[in-house]
């Protein structure tokens, strides 16, 4: 099992610009790209595991690959291949029910499968409404888990409610009947999940409307849409840890060069800003998304209640749970059971390794309690979930950490580790 030993660090003034790729805009781009009939480009796409196996599987559906020093270049097949083998989404729960979505309505048979992690995931979400349109998929215990089977067919336009905000579920819906039906389709959800997908389709020449009332709309789109040219930003989820490591550490100060400034996307960072931390925004570019670099300073911290816009920083709460630690008073997270289902049970994994920091914490079925302290140096155990493990490693920047299991950081962020050299010593071990 692999293990980082981390230890405390003094002031630090920073300014990085090899924050990872955007993940969930990397995924959707191999995949969009498949919507298409001509090559699309796509400019800093996320090498890190679970995105390169997103490129491996639109590559066995039979796009063509090529990646050059500047760009990589998607060309699409003329029709979707049969694959002969299992179509691996490695940790990815995006790739799986984003793939569900889209080859629901391909001719041909289809399996997405994933690691030890991901295959005890729940997929019912997405799995129940689109059998309920007509899609063919199965795996097991009634297509709860993968492996997931998938026979594409003819679907049905449909008037969907979700129960949750959730940007996959509603990704995948949209994937399903974009292509394939003759009627508009109406998607709503609780609130506004994110929403790089109907942003990057409407790009590329669909018509997907929202409103106020987080009500979507999708007007089928027979016709094959414009190719991508995009330039992939920084992933503020990614940048986010960052920042953290920033505002409980003295006399520090860091630039985060190019980063993904979607309003759906920075929720972590308004919450750590009415938490007291000093965070500016500077906007460079707003072509596709809004693009610019995030200024932190160190902070006095102070205790706050979270409980809305769950659904904007679902990905990043356990960076935001180090953050409560070292902030003074009482913080708590509500309405937040989707982080139950994660690459870990987020709630218990962040509540468990914040006890053994010396940190006062309550577990509630939705979220938790933390009582603001002083973080101690401790061992923690990731549970193959990379946010856990990064987030454990910035809270070793207080008093020094042994974070076991950190393998799964290379499934989002692979230079974390080398941008973390640039503020303390690690030790890394087997």
């Amino acid at each position: 099992m692999s293990f980082l030993e981390i230890e405390k660090c003094d002031d630090f003034d920073l300014e990085i610009k090899s924050i990872a790729s955007d993940k969930s805009i990397s995924h959707r781009s191999a995949i969009f790209s498949l919507l298409s009939d001509k090559p699309s480009r796509i400019k800093n796409y996320l090498q890190a595991e679970d995105t390169l196996n997103t490129l491996k599987i639109v590559e066995k559906l039979g796009a063509k690959i090529e990646e050059n020093s500047e760009f990589l270049k998607i060309t699409p097949p003329k029709d979707i291949k049969e694959p002969d083998d299992v179509l691996d989404c490695g940790n990815s729960g995006t790739a799986m029910r984003l793939m569900c979505g889209f080859l629901s309505n391909k001719k041909g048979f289809f399996v997405l499968h994933g690691d030890k992690y991901l295959s005890q995931r729940p997929m019912n979400r997405v799995i129940k409404p689109l059998k309920n349109i007509g899609a063919k998929i199965d795996g097991r215990d009634e297509g709860s888990y993968s492996p997931l089977a998938i026979r594409g067919s003819k679907l049905t336009s449909f008037k969907y409610k979700s129960p949750i905000a959730s940007a996959q579920v509603k990704s995948a819906m949209i994937l399903s009947v974009l292509r394939s039906a003759d009627k508009i389709s109406y998607y709503k959800e609780p609130h506004l999940s994110r929403d790089h997908t109907e942003r990057m389709l409407n790009g590329m020449g669909a018509k997907i409307i929202t409103n106020e009332k987080s009500e979507i709309e999708i007007y089928p789109s027979l016709q094959p849409l414009k190719p991508l040219d995009i330039y992939i930003p920084s992933d503020p989820s990614s940048a986010f840890f960052f920042a953290v490591a920033t505002a409980i550490s003295k006399n520090s100060k860091i630039i985060l060069k190019n980063v993904l400034l979607n309003p759906t996307r920075i929720e972590a960072f308004e919450v750590l800003k009415r938490m007291g931390a000093d965070i500016k925004y500077i906007i460079k570019d707003e072509k596709y998304e809004i693009v610019g670099d995030i200024v932190v300073k160190s902070s006095k911290l102070k205790g706050i209640e979270v409980g809305e816009n769950i659904a904007w920083l679902i990905d990043e709460l356990p960076a935001l749970s180090i953050a409560m630690s070292c902030a003074k008073g009482k913080s708590v997270v509500k309405n937040a059971k989707e982080l139950r289902v994660k690459e870990s049970d987020r709630i218990k994994t962040v509540v468990d390794n914040l006890q053994k920091c010396g940190i006062k914490t309550k577990e509630y079925k939705d979220g938790y309690e933390i009582i603001g302290g002083e973080i101690k140096s401790a061992e923690i155990n990731s549970f193959g979930d990379h946010r856990i493990a990064m987030s454990f490693a910035i809270a070793g920047l207080v008093d020094g950490m042994k974070v076991n299991d950190t393998e799964c950081i290379k499934t989002s962020f692979p230079n974390f580790i080398d941008i973390l050299k640039k503020i303390t010593r690690i030790k890394i071990g087997n």
